[in-house]
């Protein structure tokens, strides 16, 4: 029992700050999740503090993707959250079972994270460890996002290689160079994330942290296609826009990057969304009677969490209750006979009523029979309409028209037909087909192997216009100085002009960002003359909402981001923080103590020490006086000169 209330039942997990177990609450009797600190982190107040501080804001943040928060204690040495339990598993087990994920499936999960992510940034939140881990997918196909806010200090006491590296595969190069962590972060993190669910592993990797980190600050994650080829450009577009090693270039926050998924979503065709990559373990998995897998079953169906549309039955209409259930042909009915008329002949006509209602009924079988030879003959069928040519959308609107389905789609390359268009149908064009029946289609690849162009010197917007008229698919793009090319011009493909590549193959641009520009170190100056100076160097400023303390005087440029020695781009953004003066801070009495005590003393409070011997002060260990009397407040950081006798 914890805290007189929580019953421990079983060790779910143990991560890097604390252990987490599946628990029932005695007093409300609901299972829940208990994360309980490591005593080592318990033991310092400051993270404790921050830990509660946090836990409780994270609490407010009500949304059906964010395991929620209940309560919040310490019971002796413990400090707990008490959780929302998830029954399930993580993406982790997912991705480890399954391997790569189809499209459908990836962003089926992508876009609740995201929604996750999006309510936290717009509430003031970042997750700052984004990654398998703590996406839970329920045995019900939800989606939530665990440990909002928690996790700053989780790669400070990580004790595995394997975990670290578990970590620093998801970190965003500003996080990595300059601890810095805004909502661009954990969009950089989803980035990754999408990758993985794509491909089934990792971006980046290494035989150690330090490799890993290198290749995020220096490398552009590759696209998704350079390992499952066949997954559309839109899906390498927004992992590229998601992970770009810029953070100005990424989505400003998880609701950005959810409006371009939507987006990149809504022009993937089915076929597409429904790619199975090469990297997919297994599928044996998805069979409902196998009850060994981890994956939740609702992962299994075409859209993660969608429920079969359903409907009452059919019913015959009214009155006509021999008609069939379903949308077929009545193949039998029976003619109701009039009344028959009275017995006496009529005055004005000689003919006998059973006469006349011979001739109807005559009548009326010439007309039934002949309208059962059309049937049979013509009217259960129809033409297959004319679909050369045609995009594909536009070739399921005929069929859809015409009455018909969409069968198989097949894929051929075609040196003559253009790119995603249609070069057959079987049957064939003006061939009689039954209502309802299904029309395969074969849509041209192009030519099968083409070159790829020289699109040095082009725009952006050209060069991707080049690629898609010869057949191929414009891919990553990654940006790089040079003192050649134009900004915003192209210096060059990967692979190089004239290399063959299959039609519809990803080809990566590399744009010029221009000339270099060395970033001026400002630090310490007057914000106008900060201003000035960045502005006449060509770049841009922005200043940051909070200020910090610093030696400079306050109103100075305390940082900047990126810093002096780095190179930045003509129109790049330098983020200037300005100083709230020095931290003010209470020096220690140490007259009368040993030098050594004395030291220690003022450089525990933040002090520099010196020493002031003299003459008479060479051979002694007794401080005699203090630059700064004890008691009184000095600049944190400035220098404290003892006299020594």
């Amino acid at each position: 029992m914890l805290d007189g209330r929580y019953r421990v039942d079983a060790r779910i997990a143990v991560g890097g700050m604390a252990t987490v177990y599946r628990a029932l609450d005695t007093r409300l009797d609901r299972v829940l999740a208990l994360k309980v600190m490591h005593p080592t982190l318990a033991a310092d107040g400051s993270f404790v503090e921050r830990f509660i501080r946090e836990a409780k804001s994270v609490a407010r943040l009500a949304h059906p993707n964010v395991v929620q928060v209940f309560d919040q204690g310490t019971d002796g040495s413990y400090v707990y959250l008490a959780m929302e339990y998830v029954a399930g598993c993580t993406l982790r087990d997912v991705l480890r079972e399954r391997g790569a994920l189809q499209p459908r499936a990836a962003l089926d999960i992508l876009e609740p994270v995201l929604a996750a992510l999006g309510a936290a940034h717009r509430a003031g939140f970042v997750h700052r460890d984004m990654k398998p881990e703590n996406v839970l997918i329920g045995d019900d196909g939800r989606v939530k996002v665990a440990d909002f806010g928690l996790v700053r200090s989780v790669d400070t006491v990580t004790s595995t290689t394997g975990a670290v590296l578990g970590t620093v595969s998801y970190l965003a190069p500003e996080q990595i160079e300059q601890g810095t962590a805004d909502p661009r972060v954990d969009v950089y993190a989803c980035g990754v994330v999408l990758y993985e669910m794509l491909t089934g592993g990792k971006p980046h990797s290494g035989d150690s942290p330090a490799q890993v980190l290198y290749k995020h600050i220096h490398e552009d994650v590759p696209p998704p296609s350079a390992l499952a080829p066949g997954l559309p450009y839109a899906l390498d577009q927004l992992v590229a826009s998601a992970t770009a090693r810029i953070p100005d270039a990424r989505p400003q926050d998880a609701v950005a990057l959810l409006a371009q998924t939507r987006e990149a979503r809504q022009g993937l065709s089915a076929e597409q969304l429904d790619t199975v990559p090469p990297q997919a373990l297994s599928t044996e998995h998805d069979n409902a009677g196998d009850r060994t897998s981890v994956i939740p079953r609702s992962l299994t169906s075409p859209t993660l969490g969608s429920a079969r549309a359903g409907g009452p039955p059919s019913r015959p209409l009214p009155g006509n209750e021999d008609a069939p259930a379903e949308g077929g042909v009545q193949r039998t009915s029976r003619l109701q006979a009039p009344p028959a008329p009275s017995p006496r002949r009529s005055r004005r006509s000689g003919r006998s009523p059973r006469l006349v209602l011979t001739i109807v009924a005559a009548v009326l079988v010439v007309f039934g029979v002949g309208a059962g030879v059309w049937y049979i003959n013509s009217g259960q069928f129809t033409k297959v309409p004319p679909l050369l040519s045609k995009t594909e959308a536009q070739a399921r609107d005929r069929l859809k028209a015409a009455g018909l389905d969409v069968g198989q789609v097949k894929r051929e390359y075609n040196d003559t037909v253009k790119r995603g268009t249609v070069i057959g149908t079987d049957p064939a064009p003006g061939a009689r087909i039954r209502d309802h029946d299904a029309v395969t289609l074969t849509i041209s690849l192009g030519p099968d192997t083409v070159n790829v162009p020289d699109v040095t010197g082009r725009t952006l917007a050209e060069a991707r216009s080049q690629l898609t008229a010869d057949g191929l698919e414009p891919g990553m793009v990654t940006q790089e100085f040079s003192e050649d090319v134009d900004q915003g011009k192209v210096i060059g493909t990967t692979p190089q002009a004239g290399t063959k590549r299959h039609a519809g193959s990803a080809i990566a641009l590399t744009v010029s960002k221009g000339s270099p520009i060395d970033v001026p170190d400002v630090t310490g100056d007057d914000l106008n003359d900060a201003k000035q100076r960045l502005t006449d160097a060509g770049l841009k400023v922005k200043i940051a909402s909070t200020q910090v303390n610093s030696a400079y005087d306050k109103g100075k440029v305390a940082q900047q981001s990126p810093g002096d020695g780095s190179q930045a781009a003509a129109g790049d953004t330098v983020t200037l923080t300005l100083s709230k003066g020095p931290q003010m801070v209470q020096v220690p009495d140490v007259v009368g103590d040993s030098v050594d005590d004395a030291h220690k003393a003022l450089q525990d409070a933040g002090f520099k020490v010196e020493d002031d011997r003299g003459l008479l002060g060479l051979f002694g260990d007794t401080v005699k006086q203090q630059s700064v009397k004890g008691g009184d407040t000095a600049p944190k950081g400035s220098t404290i000169t003892i006299t020594i006798r």
